[in-house]
């Protein structure tokens, strides 16, 4: 998930003028145009947590795939695909928006797709029509339309909230974001998942609207909740968040002047050793960070043996822990300074990641067996029953913290690295390194899963990642705390 500021929600391009910014700068109060800015967010960010996470490619992978092992390696084939797909659209995408003009019909056309590209996949049932490599290209075409919204989207904050209110728009969008995933989650564990499994009063007794759990159905209606949520989010910002004005230029002369701009930040950062070395750092490490994301419910699904309920429960927890992270990010940084905060961050998740590799529900960080028939249940719940799944858990909650607080400190580090008058161009260049490894996660992760036979053998490769860009770290100069 890529969060916004106000210098990389310009688009990947020059910074912005004299004449843009004194248009564009506004008071700093949040309009209408702003708030459904903002409302989109809320909308669209469900998706990452619902399908890619938590809920549905968990499902794919141990139910219709049936071997978790398998279904890794089938999670990764097509995220390694669908890497090498944005690493060569997505930067010239954003180089050429400000060449272009008009976002929103551009935008409304990728909604317009997505939303029943992710509402098919409500179709995707044990034996049903649908094979694995349909389900699976759904999924890579909407999370593909997902990336090229996020770029339409953020270039239109400026426009929407003003330099000014740019930070409060970009905030209140992670919030609201944040907010509608926990809803959900919280939503369909209530209406699909508990119902039949406690004798709560509260909860209803069977599943609403006659889901049948035999078929999958409550799994599966997280497709339809994405889709509408994003479809519903979107109203608002066609409706009142203001559009660029045309340019009239050409697509094709839009694309070839934004690649000359592409490389004309390329050299401009090149003279700039330290943020040059940490944005070489920052792909490895930040490659790393979102591959925990992807594999998170896949690993937790097939190694720990969890169902729809726990994985329910298990997002929300870990989804209100991140937004706790992002905000601690925000001390560390003062306290420790960005650079020494990013580095605590990344050996946090290597510690972290390396822990989760010795959990099972028969072992505990690789020294301990555990015999859940031997213990009595910590709990009378439904969930999380033995000490393995909570520890798992806790390793979950230190890894959600520290990696929410990673993409906020990445961003103030580089503010410390670069002039304030190139700012919008290393901007560019970070929103481009961000994209340019996007395959090497799951390649890395597709080969240690093939090489090995196991999940944690992939799962395996992603503290590589991390501890390569923990170590370019070292080799930059500043980042510390001010004074």
């Amino acid at each position: 998930m890529v969060e916004s500021t106000s210098l990389e929600a310009h688009g990947v391009s020059a910074p912005l003028d004299g004449p843009v910014i004194a248009e564009l700068g506004g008071d700093g109060k949040l309009n209408r145009g702003a708030i459904a800015w903002a409302i989109f967010e809320g909308g669209r960010d469900p998706y990452v947590i619902l399908i890619t996470i938590y809920i549905f490619l968990p499902y794919v992978s141990s139910v219709l795939v049936g071997d978790p092992i398998r279904g890794q390696e089938v999670v990764s084939r097509y995220a390694q695909i669908l890497g090498w797909t944005v690493m060569a659209t997505a930067p010239f995408l954003g180089a050429s928006i400000d060449k272009l003009g008009r976002r929103k019909i551009l935008l409304g056309v990728i909604v317009g797709l997505m939303v029943p590209i992710i509402g098919a996949m409500w179709f995707a049932k044990p034996g049903g029509v649908l094979s694995v490599p349909v389900i699976m290209g759904l999924w890579a075409a909407a999370t593909l339309l997902f990336n090229y919204s996020e770029v339409l989207h953020n270039s239109l904050l400026v426009r929407a909230a003003g330099l000014r209110g740019a930070h409060k728009a970009s905030g209140l969008a992670l919030a609201l974001g944040n907010a509608a995933s926990v809803v959900m989650l919280a939503f369909t564990a209530w209406a699909f998942a508990l119902p039949g499994k406690v004798p709560w009063s509260w909860v209803p007794h069977a599943p609403l609207f006659g889901l049948d759990p035999a078929t999958a159905e409550p799994q599966r209606v997280v497709a339809l909740i994405a889709a509408g949520s994003l479809a519903l989010g979107a109203i608002p910002l066609f409706l009142f968040t203001p559009d660029a004005p045309s340019t009239g230029v050409p697509l094709l002369s839009a694309v070839r002047s934004g690649v000359a701009d592409l490389i004309a930040m390329i050299r401009t950062v090149r003279r700039y050793k330290d943020a040059v070395v940490y944005l070489v750092s920052r792909m490895f490490f930040v490659d790393g960070m979102n591959a925990i994301l992807v594999y998170a419910g896949v690993y937790a699904t097939g190694v720990m043996k969890w169902g729809p309920l726990e994985m329910l429960t298990y997002g929300i927890l870990l989804s209100i822990t991140a937004a706790i992270g992002g905000l601690a990010a925000r001390g560390l940084d003062a306290a420790l300074g960005p650079k020494n905060a990013l580095r605590l961050q990344i050996t946090m998740a290597i510690l972290g990641n390396l822990a989760l590799l010795g959990m099972t529900p028969t072992r505990i960080l690789y020294l301990w067996s555990f015999d859940p028939h031997a213990h009595p249940a910590m709990w009378a719940g439904p969930v999380f029953r033995t000490l393995p799944e909570w520890v798992f858990i806790l390793i979950g909650f230190s890894n959600s913290i520290f990696i929410s607080g990673q993409y906020a400190s990445s961003r103030t580090i580089l503010t410390r690295l670069t002039p304030p008058a190139q700012a919008g161009a290393f901007f560019g260049v970070y929103a481009l390194a961000g994209v340019a490894t996007s395959w090497l996660a799951p390649t890395l992760v597709n080969w240690g899963t093939q090489a090995t036979h196991s999940q944690q053998g992939g799962f395996a490769m992603i503290p590589v990642l991390l501890t390569v860009g923990l170590v370019g770290l070292a080799f930059v100069k500043g980042g510390g705390r001010e004074p």
